[in-house]
């Protein structure tokens, strides 16, 4: 992904450097301890920061001509929305879906909201930060469970602590908008 869309790209790096990225000790979602922290949602709450997210990521939809576009709330609610925004602004209809934690308690209790999704949806999955691996792992296995195939994940960074290696054993491909290592040990 590095050398498309330079200019978006460049800008959308500079967000997430000022905004969004932070030199302390904290304990991830993995329950890892890292020295640094990526809070992408200060970005992708913010209309340029999840125009720019929504508008590279678009770009690989399209090519996966896919026609479903989901992931883990909280991360992926906001760049599935504004995605799914471009998409229609395009006159390419993508059903949008969020995977809860766990089947709502009420309603239709569902573990998957959005459009009903078939066997011959083309899915691909988002995360704003991908560690582990675990949200798009945990995602995946629901969407199995109702016959469905992921064709690859994608997150806004890849911390490059495991996600891409846990997801090919999956079969599912992971491509990151950025490397943790663009962070921290930046060339620019």
């Amino acid at each position: 992904m590095k050398g498309e869309h330079g200019p978006l790209r460049r800008q959308l790096y500079a967000i997430i450097k000022r905004d969004a990225f932070f030199k302390k000790k904290v304990i991830l979602a993995s329950g890892k301890v890292s020295d640094y922290y990526l809070d992408i949602r200060r970005v992708s709450l913010s209309s340029d920061g999840v125009f720019l997210i929504a508008r590279l990521i678009w770009d690989i939809l399209k090519k996966d001509r896919a026609s479903a576009f989901g992931g883990p709330t909280l991360g992926a609610d906001s760049i599935v929305g504004a995605v799914c925004f471009l998409a229609q602004q395009e006159g390419r209809p993508l059903k949008g879906f969020l995977i809860r934690k766990e089947p709502k308690k009420h309603g239709r209790q569902n573990l998957i909201e959005g459009k009903d999704l078939t066997k011959a949806d083309r899915i691909v999955l988002v995360d704003d930060v991908a560690t582990s691996g675990g949200s798009f792992v945990r995602s995946i296995e629901a969407l199995k469970k109702d016959g469905l195939k992921v064709l690859r994940a994608v997150s806004v960074v890849d911390r490059q602590e495991g996600a891409a290696e846990a997801l090919e054993k999956l079969g599912c491909p992971l491509v990151s908008l950025f490397k943790a290592s663009e962070f921290l040990n930046p060339k620019r």
